[in-house]
């Protein structure tokens, strides 16, 4: 996904002078794009503070900075500066978070940001979006442009498999149905985000071949949520289960909740299930999938915990 994200913001800049890349201590292969732009990319050394605060004045003459760094040195760091340089005055800044959740789990807690959701999309102002592959990446970054306002992106690791769709479109804000249940069937409602979503499409098929039909929502942009989409879908579900790479405080699933229960119309809310990352720090090493399977994350994890929810429920099978 962070290939997605080099290669597209190069051809942006190519097109307009308004956007600029900011790294921060790593090069991220863009060496052509600081020879031929050297107005439009900026190597900078590790102070995520300032960079921030750089960032938010470029923003203010009218440029659109992009902040590339490990997403739990972007997020920690600079947080006064975020609030207060940057959100509070509304500016155009980019923040692209890599590594984001259990991808950088080889490098240790000091890398492994667990609550960048839960913690961005609680800041007035700031746009948070987690893309599930890197095709939607791609369809994501051309939008960002006439987007007013912060916005604060998680990239996935890798940005496979792909399982976002050309056909369905994108707009920041609007959910995707990536899989609908049997019409008038008994069904639960998967909603995911980020690097989850591959993995609930694949829990999704393997429930129907045993008999649970799942609908499939997912959510790439947290925030501003799509409290319609989110509540038309759930109206009709017997479960509602969150899927999330993320602490479970505050985080994916919570607004969620937040949706259906905003959803005044909507009543009665099915009975929701959230699933995510325990409510501490991550000091385990090892790969995103290692972490993925100790912390209950993959697709058998999801089909074992939703089969247990329904049974549990006694909720017909079709």
């Amino acid at each position: 996904m962070l290939f997605a994200f080099r290669d597209m913001v190069y051809e942006m800049a190519k097109k307009d002078k308004r956007i600029v890349l900011i790294c921060v201590d790593q090069d991220i292969g863009l060496a052509k794009m600081a020879d031929e732009m050297p107005n439009q990319y900026f190597m900078e050394g590790i102070s995520e503070a300032n960079i921030t605060g750089v960032a938010s004045g470029l923003a203010a003459d009218g440029l659109i900075p992009h902040i590339v760094n490990h997403a739990s040195f972007l997020t920690r760091r600079p947080f006064e500066q975020i609030i207060l340089d940057t959100c509070l005055q509304e500016r155009n800044v980019r923040f692209i978070g890599m590594g984001g959740g259990l991808a950088t789990a080889h490098l240790g807690p000091t890398h492994t940001v667990i609550e960048d959701l839960s913690v961005m999309r609680a800041v007035p102002a700031m746009t948070v979006i987690a893309p599930c592959d890197a095709d939607e990446m791609r369809r994501l970054l051309p939008l960002t442009v006439p987007w007013a306002g912060p916005i604060y992106v998680r990239l996935a690791r890798y940005g496979k498999p792909i399982v976002s769709r050309e056909e369905d479109g994108f707009a920041i804000g609007k959910a995707i149905l990536l899989r609908q249940a049997p019409a008038n069937a008994k069904h639960v409602l998967l909603i995911s985000t980020g690097a989850m979503t591959n993995r609930a499409v694949a829990a999704a098929n393997e429930l129907a071949a045993s008999g649970t039909e799942c609908a499939v929502l997912h959510v790439h942009t947290i925030k501003p949520i799509d409290r319609d989409a989110i509540c038309a879908h759930a109206s009709d579900a017997s479960l509602v289960v969150t899927l999330e790479e993320n602490v479970l405080s505050g985080g994916f699933g919570s607004a969620c909740v937040e949706a259906l229960v905003d959803g005044s119309d909507l009543r009665p809310i099915p009975p929701v299930h959230r699933i995510g990352l325990p409510d501490r720090f991550v000091h385990e090493y090892g790969t995103q999938e290692s972490l993925f399977e100790a912390f209950g994350l993959e697709t058998h994890h999801i089909v074992k915990t939703v089969t247990e929810c329904v049974q549990r429920m006694g909720i017909r099978r079709n």
